[in-house]
């Protein structure tokens, strides 16, 4: 019986905890104590207690805004856009004569730019050349000119249309578990008088759990990155319309100069994704046997 030593073990995974100990949890050390403070440009971090989060709940209506829209778009992209890209790898996985043209054609907006997909959607949506409007007026309104992103009724349907459809690493992510299924659970199915349907909805389903589980926690928490799309179609308006918190963050700290409170919003913005990851990893108990 040969015996491992664990101690090599320990030294490869030195480098990466050492790592993450120098680029993540010291910033993250800096960040929350910081957030205590006022601190802009040119001058020192001066403690000021509780007097940022303060204001941040109680006289900060951009903040407000900023946090419901984006739980909103967590909430969108962790339901909608899952279950979208859940419903297309299930198609997929039929393998009918077009799902690997399919399957490439919806992998498209993945694999070009946020900043490149904000500019497409922006010449679409042109209240004057674009794609959209040109199809309306070509319907007999000649007059119609919508300005999508610029217009408070329609601005946050328009952004969230630019990434919401578009779930193809969730359907490459379900496929590929999809495809370790044993081909004799179907077979034994089949056998019994399930129709494909029912396959799908009693059988496969259940055992794709722990992935659907994983890719709710990977959409959601990347809208709490998200940035390029919103920067490229509105910025953040109009007014606070479609400002989400990495854009609010972004504003406060680079515009207003005032790293402090933006730092602030940031500890609000980690702990927001750590309790979405949290009771993510609860409601699907990842890691759990699926049997």
């Amino acid at each position: 019986m040969v015996r491992k030593n664990k101690g090599y073990i320990a030294l490869f995974l030195l480098p990466t905890v050492a790592l993450f100990i120098i680029v993540y949890a010291v910033s993250l050390v800096i960040l929350f104590g910081t957030s205590f403070t006022e601190w802009s440009a040119g001058r020192s971090p001066v403690f000021n207690g509780l007097a940022n989060y303060i204001q941040l709940f109680t006289d900060d209506s951009d903040f407000r805004k900023s946090a419901l829209n984006t739980v909103i778009w967590v909430a969108l992209q962790s339901t909608i856009h899952v279950a979208i890209g859940t419903l297309f790898a299930v198609i997929l996985s039929m393998k009918q004569f077009y799902w690997k043209f399919a399957r490439t054609v919806y992998m498209f907006p993945n694999i070009i730019s946020g900043a490149a997909v904000g500019m497409l959607f922006l010449c679409m949506l042109n209240p004057d050349f674009g794609a959209v409007n040109s199809i309306v007026r070509m319907f007999g309104n000649a007059d119609y000119s919508q300005n999508w992103f610029m217009d408070y009724s329609t601005a946050f349907f328009s952004v969230t249309m630019t990434w919401l459809p578009y779930a193809a690493v969730v359907t490459i992510l379900i496929l590929a578990e999809i495809a370790a299924i044993p081909e004799s659970l179907y077979e034994s199915a089949r056998i019994d008088g399930a129709s494909n349907f029912k396959i799908n909805l009693y059988i496969i389903l259940p055992m794709l759990r722990n992935i659907i589980g994983t890719c709710v926690i990977l959409s959601g928490t990347s809208m709490l990155q998200k940035m390029d799309i919103i920067l490229m179609t509105t910025g953040g308006g109009p007014g606070n319309e479609t400002m989400n918190l990495p854009i609010y963050i972004y504003k406060t700290a680079l515009m207003d100069n005032n790293f402090g409170y933006s730092n602030s919003v940031g500890v609000f913005l980690i702990g927001f994704g750590l309790i979405f990851v949290l009771l993510c990893r609860n409601l699907f108990r990842i890691g759990s046997s699926q049997n």
